[in-house]
């Protein structure tokens, strides 16, 4: 079956029934990307390209009821939430997120929720892309951190450069703040590689994907992981980011993303309480499965199924749909 008979023809009856809903609440299932790529990116292959992220948007469109988040959770509190429904999910700010995931989205005519670490508008990077950038593009065939005690990496083939992008990654993720960043520009100096300026979105691009109808939520500013900060900090960087937000955009910012996103390990009890001080409405982790009018609604469930042929992408989404956390817990 081609992919747009797959899309017409895959019976919507059939998906309630792997959903479970017969016999069941309606539950949430809230996708999470980051990027979207132009074209497919051997290195990066987690976040779908152009091309993928269209089919997806049409089973989506097809097959599920799509809503902006903040109207799902108010569903979803007073039992009013659909059959099948579906948010869509972006974090961290990528200039990408505007100019391809925008106008597919637009296409189908869905609208999806954008989570802004606003530290890096305008020219920033994030660590992380530092580091994948400084690897990705280093032209020899060992690259020797032993001076910053993180081992000595072959980049020969492009499974080694994933692999050390991956282990550089994992020893600098839970340092703190400063010297997380000072990490990457470290790794970025011993290999001696150009890094782009333009990954993020600018100021004017968040802006017109709040004007094109899409939902704009709080990151913090500079991406920490909330459970290895102070409480002076942590408060820091989720006010600043919401002020940040709201300033530019002229409107409330009600929704948060967790940075990473693991409950107990990525944020803690007391920052989805400062989140409710604050005047959100809602929050979302990284915990994969579906939400229900029993989850707290400020440790919402998401899901990334990683399936590249359509056929597996859907049933995997809709598998999901029977993975019910009946209280989220940290």
């Amino acid at each position: 079956m081609t992919l747009p008979l797959l899309i017409r023809h895959f019976p919507t009856r059939l998906a309630s029934r792997l959903l479970g809903l017969s016999s069941g609440e309606p539950v949430l299932s809230i996708l999470l990307y980051h990027r979207v790529f132009p074209q497919p990116d051997r290195l990066l292959g987690g976040d779908p390209d152009a091309a993928a992220f269209d089919w997806q948007m049409a089973l989506a469109a097809r097959h599920f009821n799509v809503l902006p988040l903040g109207e799902a959770v108010e569903h979803l509190r007073n039992g009013r939430l659909p059959p099948r429904a579906l948010c869509i999910t972006f974090d961290d700010g990528y200039a990408d997120n505007h100019d391809i995931a925008l106008p597919i989205l637009r296409k189908h005519g869905l609208t999806a929720t954008f989570f802004i670490a606003t530290g890096f508008l305008d020219g920033g990077l994030m660590w992380n892309d530092r580091i994948i950038e400084s690897v990705s593009a280093f032209e020899g065939k060992t690259l020797d951190l032993s001076a910053l005690t993180m081992g000595v990496h072959s980049t020969t083939t492009l499974a080694e450069r994933k692999q050390a992008i991956e282990a550089i990654i994992g020893q600098t993720k839970y340092r703190p703040l400063d010297e997380r960043e000072e990490t990457s520009k470290r790794v970025q100096k011993i290999s001696g590689s150009m890094v782009p300026d333009d990954l993020m979105m600018r100021r004017e691009q968040v802006k017109a994907l709040a004007d094109a109808g899409m939902e704009i939520g709080g990151h913090t500013v500079n991406h920490p992981i909330l459970a290895n900060c102070s409480a002076d900090e942590a408060r820091a960087e989720i006010v600043n980011g919401k002020q940040y937000l709201e300033d530019l955009l002229d409107a409330p910012v009600r929704l948060f993303a967790y940075p990473n996103g693991k409950p107990g390990q990525d944020y803690l009890p007391e920052h989805a309480e400062l989140l409710k001080s604050l005047g959100f409405k809602a929050a979302v982790s990284t915990t994969w499965g579906v939400s229900t009018r029993h989850t707290d609604p400020f440790q919402l469930h998401r899901f990334t199924p990683w399936d590249r042929q359509p056929m597996k992408f859907l049933l995997r989404l809709l598998a999901n749909g029977r993975n019910v956390i009946p209280h989220s817990g940290i």
